[in-house]
């Protein structure tokens, strides 16, 4: 398993292990299943309502802290200079650490961008104080970044994003790599695709799709696993999810198999250009009912 170098010198597994939409009660189990298998890599959230036990996995781990990444989310209802830095205490209160491997803004929020730009200025500073192991924004589009860079000073590690087959915003990727910004995929197995509650009644899973089974059946592998070794194979850091034992390990073991050219580019071509989860550029206001609770 090769190391992904974020641009500050930080490393990064192409593979870590997601916990949205985890209840507080399936957290401990699933992340300590999580690291047994072998994943280094914990993403929560302030929004997820589960830091805290993400933090009792981790030290039930028996793992040393070093060895392991854990990154979590400022809120949007936190934005603000002041605020952002409460944020990170409220988010370090319920992990139980001193230092956040990956500190990262949860929405662009545009209709309230000011507020955007100095969270963003926050995490700088905790970054500058050694608090912070690296900083990065999630679902910001190319014009979202733009104006966050002309404003602060130090570039995203990385931007945490819709990205799976269905959907593979090649212009966010393009923009992030000019600036050598990493592009994390949530959802990267397409699971917005089918999830109950999104998309309407016209949702089709990127699983069940005759390309991924095709692929997947000349490997003897998963369509998620082939998913996930596309992802890895282009260099992408993949943030998957499940609190079934099983699917945890099936989605780690992705190391020991290769897409040929011709399978990545018939995996690009299912791109349908069509958004799964929330549009960035929607009303922010929604943001402000989610009151992150203290520690």
């Amino acid at each position: 398993m090769d190391m992904i170098t974020l641009n500050n010198g930080v490393q990064l597994p192409p593979i870590g292990f997601g916990v949205f939409q985890s209840s507080p009660e399936d957290t401990v189990d699933a992340v300590r299943t999580a690291l047994d298998v072998g994943y280094r890599h914990i993403d929560t959230a302030a929004a997820y309502g589960n830091e805290r036990e993400v933090g009792q996995a981790v030290r039930a781990s028996g793992l040393d802290r070093d060895e392991i990444v854990i990154e979590t989310k400022v809120f949007p209802s936190d934005y603000g200079y002041d605020e952002a830095l409460h944020a990170f205490e409220k988010a370090t209160g319920k992990l139980g650490i001193d230092t956040i491997d990956v500190f990262i803004l949860h929405q662009p929020a545009p209709d309230r961008f000011e507020k955007t730009v100095q969270a963003y200025k926050a995490l700088e500073s905790l970054y500058a104080e050694g608090k912070v192991r690296a900083i990065g924004v999630s679902n910001f589009m190319p014009h979202h970044l733009e104006s966050l860079l002309a404003q602060t000073e130090v570039v995203p590690a990385l931007n945490q994003i819709e990205l799976h087959p269905y959907f593979t915003q090649r212009e966010v990727q393009r923009v992030d790599a000019e600036h050598g910004i990493l592009d994390q995929a949530w959802s990267p197995i397409g699971g917005i695709t089918f999830y109950p509650g999104w998309g309407g009644d016209e949702r089709v899973s990127v699983l069940a799709d005759p390309t991924m089974g095709a692929i997947a059946e000349a490997h003897g592998r998963t369509p998620a696993q082939v998913m996930l070794r596309w992802h890895v194979q282009q260099g992408r850091n993949a943030i998957p999810k499940s609190t079934d034992p099983g699917r945890i390990a099936e989605n780690f073991a992705v190391f020991d198999f290769a897409l040929s050219d011709d399978e990545l580019a018939r995996l690009d071509a299912l791109d349908t250009g069509r958004r799964g989860g929330p549009d960035p550029d929607g009303d922010s206001s929604r943001f402000d009912a989610r009151v992150i609770p203290e520690a």
